[in-house]
């Protein structure tokens, strides 16, 4: 399994590569520019001379075409100023808008992406999996249909509609709302916890009516084998039949649709932060796309294709532990 690993580590700079070329340029043809966006603001009342739109042009670094601004930027170029390393040196640039580090203000804000998607994801597997199970054993029966239907339920309900209507019917109806000022855990660990409960159920309750639907498939699937059914034959009970034979298989799918959905969620979190008012990666990027900040948009979006690429490689690897017929060489 080693040779693997260390193949598929090697894969990630072409991909990676591959990524921020695409992720720098496109974002130069989002409309509106970061320069109009600033002179806006600097202007008041009074005008921008062409002289003063020059010299904050040459100084955000985009008065050089972009394949050289992405040289630059990449660090394969040589800079304009000595306190810009690039990428390939680990330094990932400069807010547009602020003398702040793009990494300095990722990491500030990845700390509550990283806990609303860990409460989301064990909210999904506490209840797609046990639920999508039990469906499976009991096929065709009142609870089977109730889980069918409610895993339907949940994939058709969109999680910002369901976190909206929290914020504004229990404001009308009770004079309730969740608390939209976020609560640090290093100030108040109660209550971080439980502003983040609410979020990140809704987020979780959503991804769980897929993976529900998931695992009830695989489990019925699984339960039509031949090994499966030599196992009753052999006089087995129903439940090591399920633990031993049929759950490992059954949750080769789940795993992989998780792994696919760890760094949706992750960065997908931008409407629910916003409605809740959670300072996070999503809420962060959000505000970097409605700014234009070119170096802020690049290194989230890059971060979180790193999260993909790693997810995948960790989701791949754990196929051989589900299922010892599978090797890596």
């Amino acid at each position: 399994m080693g040779p693997y690993v260390i193949r598929r580590l090697f894969l990630l700079v072409p991909t990676l590569l591959v990524v921020t070329m695409v992720v720098f340029l496109s974002v130069r043809f989002v409309p509106g520019n970061v320069v109009d966006l600033m002179l806006a603001q600097m202007s008041g009342s009074g005008g921008v001379t062409a002289a003063g739109r020059e010299a904050l042009v040459k100084a955000l670094g985009l008065d050089v075409p972009v394949p050289i601004q992405y040289g630059r930027w990449l660090g394969v170029l040589p800079q304009t100023t000595g306190q810009f390393q690039g990428l390939l040196e680990g330094d990932l640039g400069k807010s547009l808008w602020s003398t702040q580090r793009v990494s300095d203000l990722m990491f500030q804000r990845l700390p509550i992406s990283l806990e609303l998607s860990f409460i989301a994801l064990v909210t999904a597997l506490l209840t797609s999996i046990p639920i999508g199970v039990f469906s499976a054993i009991r096929q065709d029966s009142p609870e089977d249909y109730v889980g069918r239907s409610a895993s339907i339920l949940l994939i058709s309900v969109p999680s910002f509609w369901v976190g909206t209507m929290i914020m504004i019917y229990p404001s009308i109806w009770w004079g309730w709302s969740p608390s939209l000022e976020y609560i640090p855990f290093s100030k108040n660990a109660q209550g971080n916890v439980l502003q983040f409960l609410l979020p990140g159920f809704i987020i979780g309750m959503v991804l769980g009516g897929t993976l529900m639907r998931i695992t009830r498939t695989m489990m019925l699937e699984v339960f039509r084998q031949d090994y499966v059914k030599t196992a009753r034959a052999k006089g087995l009970s129903g439940r090591t039949v399920i633990n031993r034979h049929v759950m490992k298989n059954a949750l080769i799918p789940v795993v992989t649709v998780v792994g696919i959905v760890l760094p949706i969620v992750l960065g997908g979190t931008v409407i629910i932060e916003q409605i809740f008012n959670l300072p996070g990666l999503g809420q962060l990027l959000l505000q970097a796309l409605s700014t234009r900040d070119y170096p802020m948009i690049s290194g989230i979006n890059l971060f979180l294709a790193l999260i993909v690429v790693l997810s995948n490689l960790a989701v791949d690897l754990s196929y051989a532990w589900l299922d010892p017929r599978i090797q890596y060489r």
